[in-house]
């Protein structure tokens, strides 16, 4: 069972800020205005206070000298004060009962500080208190409203113009842990543009403490994350990590994107979080035993986890293309036999039904039906439609993927045909995945359709092959757990009830 401890990193019912500050360009500032102002707008319910001996009042709150002088118990301290007052401020929240502590302050083992980060520690154990950290960003749980993040939403340009510059998601249903703080941050503006909403955004850092195997089995029972994402440059504890993330990827999929995987992205590595980045072959074999999808870069990562939330994992991997376009086709073609996918020549009853199309002239007379089925330029919504159905139900194919690409004469309605299609796939339990390519607002609109509606849409037919072939490996893996079939049941559960 994990530590029911770290409940108080994503829903305390009060938080302290250790170093709140008034000058605004100090995390301690930032930090505590983020907090405030989420509690003014409802977002956060727990009660926010400040601790700073010099000061007495910050943006119109009273600030307390110590921790202890505050008036009322403490779930969560959030400590931005120099490395070398840590420790005595550890002592200070052992003894208030504080039981977690998110260390935003760097200047511990990443730059070789060992033996201050050890006490630390020590010091957090004597009390009983979980470190997340240090030299972390902390968490932004988005259904909490809690926001360690010291990085202003907004950002004034030269010119006078205020811009977003470090947006938080939307509330959803993908938890992120991240070992590198700014990685992580980039990866939330990422997901914010993307519409990929978020149940909680993790910082481990130097993983003093609560590690990321530890998280992923307390989001395993996390009502609100639906796919768990993990950014790693080292694991620790690999056998507790295979035996714990077995369990948890028969329930949830873990997607993973593991950095320095060469010898110079390990040196980085160590540089910026005391990782110890080891063998890439070693956490090759580890995933693929604990069931973990890993991903190529972060553009994956986000394209897997949009689809790992909308769609569920195949039962097979043949994929049926349906396109307008006969270039499209192919790519997606190729993309999908070198990642070891088939691509199969419908022979049966799905071939059979579309030349029945075309022979009525529904279809167009050169119209390609063997697999990829091109419609050609002259395709339109109704052709989507019906191809789409004919694929969805065809025992041939295991998933599809739609090439809808908008600019064909008659697909008037290129948002409308995504809403339909969508309707369509929601009664199946095939994985599909959408592409529209291009960014004019046509395109855009078209895709954030498919998303709003379920199907993960993507503006290239590689990116989208990408992301289905995670679902077959994963329903391959589920499969050999013997529990796709539950899994997938949980899955057109949940797609009913959203």
């Amino acid at each position: 069972m994990t530590d029911p401890n770290l409940e108080k990193f994503f829903n305390p019912e009060s938080i302290a800020v250790i170093g709140a500050s008034r000058e605004e360009e100090k995390p301690g500032h930032v930090i505590f205005k983020i907090l405030l102002e989420n509690r003014k707008r409802g977002l956060l319910k727990a009660r926010v206070y400040g601790v700073n001996p010099k000061a007495d009042y910050i943006l119109g709150e009273k600030i307390y000298p110590s921790v202890s002088a505050i008036p009322d118990n403490v779930d969560l301290a959030v400590i931005v004060v120099p490395a070398n007052l840590v420790e005595s401020a550890m002592e200070d929240l052992g003894k208030k009962g504080v039981r977690a502590a998110i260390v935003i302050t760097a200047g511990f083992s990443e730059i070789g500080n060992v033996e201050l980060e050890r006490r630390v520690v020590d010091k957090a154990k004597k009390f009983g208190i979980r470190i997340m950290g240090p030299n972390c960003v902390g968490v932004f749980s988005a259904w909490s409203g809690v926001d360690t993040i010291f990085l202003p939403y907004t950002k004034v340009l030269g010119d006078g113009r205020e811009v977003l510059s470090a947006p938080r998601p939307e509330k959803g249903y993908v938890a992120l842990i991240s070992q590198s703080g700014a990685v992580g941050t980039a990866a939330l503006d990422y997901m914010s543009g993307e519409g990929i909403g978020l149940s909680h955004f993790i910082s481990v850092g130097n993983k003093a403490d609560v590690d990321e195997v530890e998280l992923i089995e307390f989001l395993k029972n996390d009502p609100r994350t639906r796919v768990i994402l993990l950014y790693v440059e080292n694991i620790k504890e690999g056998r507790k990590f295979i035996d714990i993330v077995s369990e948890v990827t028969k329930e949830k999929p873990v997607i993973a994107l593991k950095a320095g995987r060469t010898a110079a992205g390990k040196r980085a590595a160590a540089s910026h979080t005391a990782a110890i980045a080891g063998v890439d072959e070693i956490y090759d074999a580890a995933f693929r035993r604990a069931g973990v999808i890993r991903a190529n870069d972060i553009e994956e990562l986000f394209d897997l986890a949009k689809a790992f939330v909308k769609q569920p994992p195949a039962r097979g991997n043949r994929i049926g293309i349906i396109t307008d376009g006969g270039g499209a086709g192919v790519m997606a073609t190729d993309m999908a036999e070198m990642l070891g996918l088939r691509v199969p020549e419908l022979k049966g009853e799905a071939r059979e039904k579309l030349e029945e199309l075309k022979d009525k002239g529904f279809l167009p007379k050169y119209s390609q039906l063997s697999n990829p089925v091109d419609l050609t330029g002259s395709a339109t919504s109704e052709m989507f439609v019906e191809s789409t159905r004919i694929l969805l139900e065809s025992d041939e194919v295991d998933a599809v993927v739609i090439l809808a690409l908008h600019q064909v004469p008659g697909i008037p309605d290129p948002v409308a045909l995504a809403r339909e299609i969508a309707g369509i796939a929601k009664n199946y339990d095939k994985p599909v995945v959408a592409v529209d390519t291009g960014w004019s607002e046509t395109a855009i609109l078209e895709r954030r359709e498919f998303d709003i509606n379920g199907i993960p849409a993507y503006p290239t037919p590689e990116r989208a092959v990408k992301s289905l072939a995670g679902l077959i490996r994963y329903g391959e893996y589920l499969s050999r757990k013997g529990v796709l079939d539950r899994y997938v049941e949980g899955i057109l559960r949940l797609r009913a009830r959203d």
